[in-house]
């Protein structure tokens, strides 16, 4: 009993904490989902995206900046990577994941060149939390009301593009790139725009991150792309997927949850190294069980069974 209330009690005091992180990082669960879902375009580029706008962003601040112009400066970065990695695999015809790793791998070299060494701390510059109103600067009430604003906006910004003709063309390409050519759509501009708009996003988080946290690090991604299927997997599995409102809302609401749960496990003393054997353990189990269901109801026997007969 007593380890129940500590439990909680520890858990309710990382609520604001996590819920503030939660929303900063569904922008990479965003950047997961669009080339997965969207555009059927298996990505890694978010992995080496996220820590590229942390590392714009820091050093833009560093100089003085403003917070805002910086965040803009980082997601255009993470737009142009994007890009680059849907044009190595239209250009070169090199797979999805291949491009991915090579411009994730590129991408490290990159961080480090653009800060000039592994790690910055921006403590004590201004950030866009500064500006949340009727609250204390850098306490997570802060960073929940910016990062809830961002978010509502980016949320309802993407729902009605994914409406109109250039969103619904970007949909189709995901859908069947064959028939939409056919139709006169461009598979590769769609292609690049969508995978360029994806990693925007994680480089968005990257930034909001850098400014919440005080520090840029070019090993800030390690893990991210794990963790943000995880929260999709969680997303889709509670708000369903079968419509553009609902596969938009999957990533934030699967964000909060994931942390929230991660949180849970922290109060409840499990030690933070293994989170990430529990998160793949996780993802692993949400990958394998629509493939058990469905091997149950067809029946019962495995596959191999079945061809054996």
């Amino acid at each position: 009993m007593e380890f129940l209330s500590s439990t909680f009690t520890s858990y309710v005091a990382l609520v604001p904490v996590t819920l503030a992180q939660s929303l900063i990082l569904a922008f990479v669960v965003l950047g997961i989902m669009i080339p997965f879902r969207t555009l059927h375009f298996p990505d890694l580029t978010s992995e080496g995206a996220y820590p590229l706008g942390g590392c714009v962003c820091g050093i833009l601040i560093a100089a003085g900046v403003n917070p805002a112009l910086a965040i803009i400066a980082a997601l255009a970065c993470g737009f142009v990577a994007g890009c680059c990695t849907a044009l190595i695999h239209l250009r070169f015809r090199i797979h999805t994941l291949l491009a991915g790793i090579l411009m994730m791998t590129m991408l490290y070299s990159i961080n480090l060149r653009i800060m000039g060494k592994s790690n910055l701390s921006i403590f004590g510059s201004d950030t866009v939390y500064n500006w949340a109103p009727f609250v204390t600067p850098g306490f997570p009430v802060s960073k929940i009301i910016i990062a809830g604003i961002i978010g509502a906006g980016v949320f309802l910004a993407l729902n009605w593009f994914f409406k109109t003709e250039k969103g619904t063309a970007l949909r189709a390409v995901g859908s069947n790139p064959a028939m939409a050519e056919a139709q006169g759509i461009s598979v590769w501009i769609s292609t690049i725009v969508g995978v360029g708009l994806a990693s925007a996003f994680s480089a968005t988080s990257g930034a909001l991150m850098v400014q919440s946290q005080g520090f840029a690090d070019v090993n800030m991604g390690l893990g991210i792309l794990i963790n943000g299927l995880a929260a999709l997997m969680i997303g889709e599995a509670v708000v369903g997927k079968k419509s553009v409102f609902r596969q938009l809302l999957a990533p934030f609401v699967g964000a909060i949850i994931y942390y929230q749960l991660v949180s849970l496990c922290l109060a409840a003393g499990m030690p933070p190294p293994d989170l990430k054997l529990a998160t793949g353990l996780f993802v692993l189990a949400m990958l394998a069980l629509p493939t058990l269901k469905r091997g149950r109801g067809a029946g019962g026997a495995p596959a191999h069974e079945k061809l054996r007969e």
